[in-house]
């Protein structure tokens, strides 16, 4: 039995572990710590330090450490919002492509500094097991798109690992808490807010199956938003240094306070020897710091309702709402929690290993080292492709059960036509154009006649929530196969946006959508009317010929108008108006088939 680790890789802290006689343990490092530091220091002539000892360089040499990486990855320039650059070393953003960061004067990508730590946790882990470790589960938050999902899978790859999945974390800490502790039928909330993501999950336990009935969440809201806000406040209170190493300091001292007013009431900050013989002292309560961090973490009650929403149910109906997170630790966030759950958290578990735990279950069933239990992730966005007329038409909708795959025949649209551009579509939107493109390809044909099937297009999303478009000609045979790794081209903010955006605009979407529908009929009978009176017009007498002509300029008429009623109802009098049209069409091509 090939042994498969469990890695989280956090925003703050990562972990590895691994399955050892039915359970999950973590790895310590050299030093007996579990928790890896996501940092990386960059030395001119050394090799890079990774972890603790690169941490403790950040007050230091705060240009050349890489931390928090997380928020960048599978990014591109033009996705940064305000604010997400605030960091001690050099952002490099050039609009559409990939986010790189710069220490030394060289420049990495986020897969590379991520890659750096995963090589840590590689490291780490073979020299406790004493055998070469090359198979991995790693974690994302649920809400990570496409192109954040593979730019992690591509830095295991880097690390050298072969990434066997891509787990969400909620599901992963559903694992950790309800693998031995929940009764056999479950309902649970997983509310997961680390140093740079929010995640809500709602995920039913049910004989050994974790099904995610509903995920939502955001990819840039965390604790190191909280730093930023302390940070402030201080800077406030007259801490005025402003040369990199004092800024690097202030942040330090602003994480350390946060995380001591989790059990203290008040803290002393001291930051001595700021330049020359300045010196920086205040006093930071827990009422101060929840003043600062309330409305941050207020934000993440919208994200809780819309989750709960999305799986119907009522708070009352959950069996239990587990923490994960370092950012859980903090009192004003379990209080607010409880508010809006309606109940107090499960706190059984270290909300900073729950995740970690999980993978290493997560790989102990890959592995064959746990039975009985199965992982259902769901996908967040509906996904499906542009259609004549502008339209969505969604293949795989928004919440199902991963992995799937999904297939739809599509016909041509105009006679003697010879390809088809598929545009794959992520989004709740009616129109095409309000959703996110996330690729496009074309398969070429011989030509074909308008309205023949002839291109079958499938969508498959695969245990790591990546796609993969496969379309395919059903008369030659000839398919093409893509594997979108784009990133969506709109920001994550907007990510959120979306399924209150497609609520907002239903009745707008909605209505013009039946008007496109109803304009598209309508031009297609037209034009059918005419290519049947030059084919059998002489067989029809003038009466009648004279009733499809008033009924067609009626549906012209209609057309005009952007009444979608009125059109409606042009197209259904000139569809009656042709039945004896078209029984005369289908006569005659049977006369000229015998």
């Amino acid at each position: 039995m090939d042994t498969i680790v469990g890695i989280d890789l956090g925003t703050t802290n990562s972990l590895i572990g691994v399955m050892d006689a039915g359970f999950p343990i973590l790895i310590a490092d050299a030093n007996g710590a579990r928790l890896t530091p996501s940092v990386v220091h960059f030395h001119p002539g050394s090799p890079p330090l990774v972890g603790r000892p690169a941490a403790r360089m950040r007050a230091l040499k705060p240009a050349e450490t890489i931390y928090s990486i997380k928020r960048f990855i599978g990014l591109r320039g033009d996705e940064l919002r305000e604010g997400d650059a605030d960091v001690s070393y050099a952002v490099e953003r050039q609009g559409r492509q990939p986010v790189r960061v710069s220490a030394n004067e060289h420049s990495y990508s986020a897969e590379e500094i991520s890659a750096l730590i995963l090589q840590k946790l590689k490291a780490d882990a073979e020299l406790a097991l004493g055998l070469s470790v090359s198979r991995a589960v790693i974690t994302v938050p649920a809400y990570f798109n496409d192109a954040q999902r593979g730019a992690t899978k591509r830095a295991g790859e880097l690390a050298g690992f072969t990434v066997e999945r891509i787990v969400n974390e909620p599901t992963a800490a559903a694992l950790a808490y309800g693998l031995d502790k929940l009764k056999s039928r479950s309902k649970i909330a997983v509310y997961d807010l680390g140093g740079g993501t929010f995640d809500v999950s709602i995920l039913e336990l049910n004989n050994g199956v974790f099904e995610v009935l509903a995920t939502n969440g955001n990819t840039r809201l965390g604790g190191d938003d909280i730093d930023n806000a302390i940070i402030v406040h201080l800077r406030e209170k007259g801490f005025s240094a402003d040369k990199p190493e004092a800024r690097a300091r202030l942040r330090e001292a602003a994480t350390d306070a946060k995380h001591r007013l989790s059990t203290s009431d008040s803290v002393q900050i001291e930051i001595p020897f700021l330049d020359g013989a300045q010196n920086f002292s205040r006093v930071l309560s827990r009422n101060e710091l929840e003043g600062l961090s309330r409305p941050i973490i207020e934000r993440t009650r919208a994200h809780c309702r819309r989750s709960l929403a999305d799986a119907k149910l009522a708070p009352s109906e959950l069996d239990e709402v587990i923490l994960v997170g370092g950012m859980t630790r903090m009192p004003l966030v379990r209080k607010m929690v409880a508010e809006i759950f309606g109940r107090e958290p499960n706190t059984s578990q270290n909300p900073d290993e729950a995740v970690g735990i999980g993978a290493t279950i997560q790989a102990g069933i890959l592995s064959g080292a746990v039975r009985d239990v199965v992982l259902l992730d769901v996908t967040p966005l509906s996904l499906g492709i542009e259609t004549f007329g502008g339209l969505m038409n969604v293949i795989i909708p928004r919440n199902s059960t991963i992995p799937i795959k999904a297939g739809e025949m599509f016909t041509t649209a105009v006679n003697n036509q010879r390809s088809m551009s598929i545009k794959v579509l992520q989004g709740e939107r009616e129109m095409a154009r309000d959703n996110w493109p996330l690729g496009q390809f074309e398969i070429e044909f011989q030509p074909a006649l308008k309205g023949v099937a002839r291109v079958g297009v499938q969508f498959e999303i695969d245990a790591s929530g990546i796609l993969h478009v496969l379309a395919r000609d059903t008369k030659t045979g000839t398919e093409k196969t893509v594997e979108i790794n784009s990133a969506v081209d709109v920001s994550d903010a907007a990510v959120e946006a979306m399924i209150s955006e497609s609520l907002d605009h239903a009745f707008d979407d909605m209505s013009e959508r039946v008007w496109t529908e109803a304009k598209l009929k309508a031009e297609e009978m037209l034009g059918a009317v005419e290519a049947a009176f030059a084919q059998v017009g002489d067989s029809i007498d003038s009466a009648e010929k004279e009733m499809i002509r008033e009924a067609a300029a009626r549906v012209r008429e209609a057309l005009g108008t952007n009444d979608t009623r009125k059109l409606q109802a042009a197209n259904a009098v000139l569809d009656d108006a042709t039945q004896g049209l078209a029984a005369i069409l289908v006569e005659k091509a049977m006369q000229a088939a015998r």
